[in-house]
């Protein structure tokens, strides 16, 4: 043979050895990528100096331990490094039904200047999400949400490293114990015992070389929800709430993360996008944003999007792409029947053009639902070719490796997970992604934004924990699941009905967000909200650690009491938004069930005056929020607090000197019944009470009505019917003054609606009544003389005025009309008002008492007849 082509083929046969090996790397090497976005968003401190001590080797295996049992409750650590360990006194793991605590205890000939980092190797641990409390010299340093496979039929490993930063002030010079205790849910009985194991590798004390820039807790997180109104609307209402959900829940300021999906097929979706974004740069929140619906793109035939695809996307990207840090692809493609092409066009888009539009914008993929094809399981959206599909191709994302096909283009995972999914055999996020990936040798190949996880008001924890409250358990469950697996997390919806944080079905347009309400979910007692600010403020609060001491050792002695004190200034600027913040964060978490005092000494970054806000248990945002002022520091600043079960309080700090205080927005005065005027207004920041302005109609000067008003809201008594008032507010003590609100003074307001019954002569007429300004009634065809729509009160009111609301679709106004009135909804009056409509048709008339109130349209137009909000006037009957 030839010698030329003998080296011809060996160099050809080691070019295709290569690209194998390349094309390997590719399919399951997402981890290379890990690395790079990893240190973009995590700030761990990565300044390990010498290592104290290590239990193991670092060789993914448990067998130099020996099995657990009730026996092997400590170890001693050498002070000479040369003798041999006797790792048969370690146990391969804890088990609390065995041994649930271990204790190690080491020497310290001098206390690190920077504190420690313990990092516990986790080999494998049940799906029940054990939870490592470590104590060092008796007080708690933190408590690390171990995720596992345990008791699933994973093929694949979840294998995790996890780091705690122990401060300096939990050591000592001398003897100092390390106590690892297995430990249990908050609401659980001892039934949950046998489930809550774990096997480590090796458990590891490193001394910090610099100050930490993150008091790391297991691992690093991110956290957040969806503040949109009625579902699906970014408006002006859900912007004014915006601020006061994030810093109820305990994740503003801190670079914690929010769902945006502004969608291109919800008309009106994005009224006030821009000013969302911004509010959430302002409080050093970053956001994934989801915009293209793709529900009706047809891709061209070399696979490409469609030209108006590209320019919703381009669009989008340019007005606001330096505003938000992800693009999430699509949400549950398959579930919703969604093509894989138009999901792989939209993400090789984003990776041609992100360079040049938004260079800091990274993608993640689908928030998969892992919906199989339709024959295991029925999904949405099927359309009329009879043919039935989950995705296109069927079945799609629930095949791991047309998933990974999306997995190569993008640079996050996600997955979505309610109830006990997560670690569902088939459907469940972690086990899914585990197949995606190969398993994970050190938490998930990939960094994982999580855009949807929650649970209903009918979940329930799994029985065999023996919760006492189930549904809060299994909320906390899968919050403390995601804190093990993933690195950033978003619950469902704050306000979406049947998963909702707070009252759901309310709108934010009308709405003073200091009146949230938290959604209830009876018959438990402990809240969605309440297990996500305990959650939050000690795991997803970040900033320099403050340095701190508990001054009441003794009575929080292995007491599961957390304090996480931060100085948020440390923090890099959010990518793209540039976001940053000046606030000091101080938790209090207690993960008892019984009440707990806690002094804590804080060193704040410099002696002055500090003030801000404090946030503990309440049901109404007013109810859980106080400003405080006047603290002085020394830099030093002692706090006492009692923490009811598991109660979180969060301390929201700024230098009395840096704080401005801006007159209040948003004033709004309406008409109550009895001659009342209620005035609302947002709170300023730096406002420990309120003053209120007013002035007759024809004066000059406004006149103090109401001063040291603690709350943004005032109900004014002393009125005149028929008089016309103008309010100011003022933050108490300074001059600057809002916007002013007008009001006229009626003895009439708007009926409540909430038992009314409404009829029409087609369609479904709830919608004008529902309080949903973007939900409609309408005919479903042009007008023609005799259509109708009619309510019944329920009660007999006294009534001079009804308005018709058509501002959504303003040409479907009723072109002539005639009202009538009735006691029964049998007997009618005359037409007592007849006219043409408008937008919005204000109809007025004489008093009358009425329990139904019936309007017919008596012209022909070219338009439907549409009412958005259809609302009456009047007073009960005297």
């Amino acid at each position: 043979m030839n010698p030329k082509f003998i080296r011809v083929m060996i160099i050809l046969v080691s070019f295709l050895i290569l690209l194998i090996f390349t094309s390997a790397s590719n399919n399951h090497g997402v981890v290379a990528n890990k690395i790079a976005a990893l240190n973009e968003v995590k700030p761990v401190s990565e300044m390990i100096g010498n290592q104290l001590w290590r239990l193991g080797n670092p060789n993914d295996a448990d067998e130099e331990f020996s099995k657990e049992n009730s026996a092997l409750t400590h170890y001693t650590v050498s002070a000479d490094s040369s003798q041999p360990q006797d790792l048969k006194s370690v146990p391969q793991g804890l088990r609390k039904s065995v041994n649930p605590s271990f204790q190690v205890q080491f020497p310290l000939s001098t206390v690190p200047e920077h504190g420690v980092v313990l990092k516990v190797r986790i080999l494998d641990a049940h799906k029940a999400v054990p939870q490592m409390a470590v104590f060092t010299n008796q007080l708690l340093s933190g408590i690390v949400q171990i995720a596992g496979v345990g008791g699933t039929t994973s093929a694949y490993p979840f294998k995790k490293t996890y780091e705690l930063y122990i401060p300096k002030e939990q050591l000592q010079v001398g003897d100092n114990e390390l106590k690892f205790m297995a430990t249990g849910c908050l609401y659980c009985t001892a039934d949950e015992d046998k489930y809550l194991w774990w096997k480590w590798d090796f458990i590891e004390l490193d001394a910090l070389t610099e100050p930490a820039a993150e008091p790391i807790h297991g691992k690093y997180v991110e956290s957040g929800t969806k503040v949109s109104n009625l579902s699906f609307y970014y408006d002006e209402g859900a912007v004014r709430h915006l601020p006061y959900v994030l810093k109820w829940l305990g994740i503003a300021y801190s670079g914690n993360i929010m769902r945006v999906d502004c969608a291109t097929d919800v008309r009106q979706g994005c009224s006030a996008i821009k000013a969302y974004y911004e509010t959430l740069r302002d409080y050093n929140t970053q956001a994934v944003a989801l915009h293209l619906h793709t529900g009706n793109v047809k891709l061209q035939e070399d696979g490409s999007l469609p030209a108006d695809a590209e320019k919703k996307l381009q669009d989008y990207v340019t007005a606001y792409g330096s505003m938000f840090q992800y693009y999430e692809i699509d949400n549950e493609p398959g579930l919703f029947n969604r093509s894989k092409g138009v999901n792989l066009a939209i993400a090789n888009w984003l990776k041609g053009h992100i360079p040049e539009l938004a260079p800091h914008l990274k993608t993640v993929a689908p928030g998969w639902a892992y919906a199989p094809k339709y024959a295991v399981r029925t999904c949405r959206n099927q359309d009329a070719s009879g043919r039935l599909q989950c995705g296109e191709p069927d079945g799609w994302e629930g095949d791991s490796q047309q998933r990974l096909e999306l997995e190569k283009v993008t640079d996050l995972t996600n997955g979505h997970a309610y109830g006990t999914s997560y670690s569902e055999n088939k459907g469940g996020s972690l086990l899914e992604n585990l197949q995606t990936f190969d398993g994970a040798e050190d938490g998930l190949p990939k960094l994982m934004l999580n855009t949807e996880y929650g649970t209903s008001d009918t979940h329930v924890d799994n029985q065999a924990y023996g919760a006492v409250q189930p549904k809060a358990a299994v909320f906390d469950r899968i919050l403390r699941a995601h804190i093990g697996f993933a690195d950033m997390f978003m619950q469902h919806a704050a306000f979406y009905p049947q998963y909702a944080l707070f009252e759901p079905n309310i709108d934010l347009n009308g709405q003073n967000p200091a009146e949230m309400k938290i959604h209830k979910n009876l018959p438990d007692t402990d809240s969605r909200v309440s297990v996500m600010r305990r959650l939050n403020l000690a795991y997803a609060t970040h900033g320099r650690p403050l340095t701190y001491e508990i001054t009441n050792k003794t009575e929080l002695s292995d007491k599961l009491v957390y304090f996480r004190g931060v100085d948020t200034s440390s923090l890099a600027p959010l990518p793209g938004s540039k976001g940053t913040s000046n606030k000091l964060l101080l938790n209090f978490v207690n993960f008892e069930n019984s009440s707990q005092t806690v002094h804590v000494k804080v060193a704040m970054p410099e002696a002055g005056q500090y003030e801000g806000e404090r946030f503990g248990n309440g049901d109404t945002y007013e109810s859980a929020r106080t400003y405080v002022s006047q603290l002085q520091a020394s830099p030093e600043l002692e706090f006492k607090e009692t923490l009811a079960p598991g109660e979180a309080v969060q301390y929201i700090l700024t230098r009395t000197e840096d704080v401005k205080p801006k007159a209040p927005s948003w004033v709004k005065a309406v008409s109550q019944p009895d001659h009342a005027i209620e005035v609302n207004w947002l709170e300023s920041e730096g406002a420990q009470s309120y003053e209120v302005w007013r002035k007759e109609r024809g004066a000059m000067k406004y006149q103090l009505v109401a001063k040291e008003v603690p709350d943004p809201h005032w109900t004014d008594m002393k009125t005149a019917v028929g008089q016309t008032y103008a309010y100011q507010i003022r933050v108490a003590g300074k001059k600057e003054a809002s916007a002013e609100a007008l009001v006229t003074v009626t003895d009439e307001a708007a009926l409540n609606r909430s038992d009314w019954v409404i009829t029409s002569s087609s369609g479904k007429p709830q919608s004008a009544i529902d309080s949903n300004p973007y939900s409609r009634w309408d005919t479903a065809k042009n007008q023609v003389p005799g259509q109708f729509i009619q309510v019944d009160m329920k009660e007999s009111f006294t009534i001079s005025r009804i308005e018709l609301q058509t501002a959504g679709s303003p040409n479907d106004f009723p072109r002539n009309y005639e009202v009538f009135l009735s006691a029964d909804g049998v007997n009618w009056t005359a037409s007592i008002a007849s006219g043409a409509g408008s937008t919005q048709t204000n109809i007025t008339f004489e008093p009358h008492n009425a329990r139904f109130v019936k309007i017919v349209q008596t012209s022909k137009a070219g338009n439907y007849w549409s009412i958005y909000d259809f609302q009456v006037y009047g007073k009960r009957r005297e």
